[in-house]
């Protein structure tokens, strides 16, 4: 069978191939006058039809991969591009496998060009904040080639696809942590710019491993807003999260608790702190936060109930909204006190998705707004791709961390070892 696309016919990757046929087809076809190169050349076909053989082999390699370590994979159809190359433009059918983790090695999965890495080089930098002019002048520099904005353009927007891809894979069924957190962007709408926040979800498997599980733009951030998110996370597979570490949004955890009943909802004692002082008097911000630490550094949660009290009492004359908003968040600001060492040091704050923010926002900063959020979202994920974040990093001291939970946890955690 043969896929058309415009003018060409395009081999299926998994059709056997008549050899004999093709050398007598082609020999005919040059008697009669047709090209040997170009769009509807003779050795076309015969170029699309290695490509195509040699991405379903190494397709086919992964997933066996994959299998044998234990992961569920399995193929899921084929993707279409046109290759540029020396004999003209290729049309070929690049394999996609389910969980997305295939990287085909002899045509990249953004790449245009059979074996130069030329289209890869171009969304590196890309991803690390470089301007499409920025590009042009880089390229002209390395290779000699005179690539114009709207190309560079086109070799980024190739990324789209994927982007979506990405944004609907499936995801694991159980997450250790999740954090949740909210950057703000500019992008143009209806001609007009406009303040996007991005909502970012940032995981931690059962082993150790981070992993953003997606991206999601919004006109604003809300609970409501985080509810469809964590919607759409249950939809794609996720059935348990054992902590959700947050801002203080306020209805956060309700809308956390609705979607995944049975996870700890830990607010960030960081982003509580900055609030408890944001107030208070510079010569007595020193003493008030060493009085705050004692609450959030307790041994369990009954001292922190007393070390508030002792707060309560030598702050209130002066400052009594800080014990009252301890007191209101108290369920929020307390779970990690239920866990050793190790694991608090994990979920006690939100500061593991801000790193990551931290690393948008210097690839980005030089940036005003994007054409539109598809933009946005599209430099996102390269950045995320392609940059030279630490985000990924496996948590530290895992091993530890992992034995308590265990312990607390049991099989619930370990089924998903």
């Amino acid at each position: 069978m043969k896929k058309i696309k415009g003018k060409q016919a395009v081999d299926s990757p998994t059709e056997s191939f008549d050899y004999e046929g093709f050398e007598k087809e082609a020999i005919g076809r040059l008697n009669g006058g047709a090209s040997l190169v170009g769009p509807d050349g003779v050795l076309t076909g015969l170029i699309q039809r290695l490509v195509n053989v040699a991405l379903s082999g190494e397709a086919d390699s992964h997933i066996r991969e994959e299998k044998a370590g234990g992961r569920a994979n399995r193929r899921n159809g084929h993707t279409s591009k046109v290759l540029d190359t020396e004999l003209g433009p290729v049309p070929i059918s690049p394999p996609r496998d389910r969980a997305g983790s295939f990287e085909p090695q002899l045509v990249g999965k953004w790449e245009r060009q059979l074996g130069t890495g030329l289209d890869k080089q171009i969304l590196t930098m890309y991803a690390n904040g470089n301007s499409y002019g920025d590009i042009q002048h880089q390229v002209k520099q390395l290779y000699g080639l005179d690539y114009s904005p709207a190309s560079i353009a086109e070799v980024t927007e190739q990324v789209w696809a994927e982007v979506v891809d990405w944004q609907q894979r499936p995801l694991k069924p159980f997450y250790a942590a999740i954090f949740l957190d909210g950057i703000w962007f500019t992008s143009r709408e209806g001609g007009k710019s406009a303040k996007k926040v991005v909502y970012s979800v940032y995981g931690v498997n059962a082993e150790g491993e981070r992993e953003v599980l997606g991206i999601y733009i919004r006109d604003t951030e809300g609970a409501g807003e985080w509810g469809r998110v964590l919607q759409d996370l249950k939809k794609r597979g996720v059935e348990d999260v054992l902590f959700y570490c947050v801002d203080g949004l306020a209805g956060f955890g309700e809308a956390i608790l609705e979607v995944f009943p049975q996870s700890f909802v830990q607010r960030c004692i960081v982003h509580m702190v900055r609030s408890s002082t944001r107030f208070v008097a510079e010569k007595d911000i020193k003493a008030l936060c060493a009085d705050l630490r004692r609450i959030y550094a307790a041994a369990d949660e009954q001292q922190a109930s007393a070390a508030l009290d002792g707060f309560r009492e030598k702050w209130d004359k002066k400052y009594p909204e800080v014990a009252k908003a301890w007191e209101r968040d108290w369920g929020e600001l307390t779970p990690f006190l239920d866990f050793g060492e190790h694991t608090r040091r994990m979920i006690y704050t939100t500061n593991a998705v801000e790193a990551l923010h931290r690393q948008l926002r210097k690839v980005t900063k030089t940036k005003g707004s994007w054409v539109n959020d598809k933009a946005l979202l599209k430099q996102i994920y390269l950045i995320l791709t392609y940059g030279r974040g630490g985000w990924d990093r496996k948590v530290f001291n895992w091993n530890a961390i992992s034995r308590e939970l265990v312990e607390r946890f049991g099989e619930r955690f370990t089924k998903h070892l």
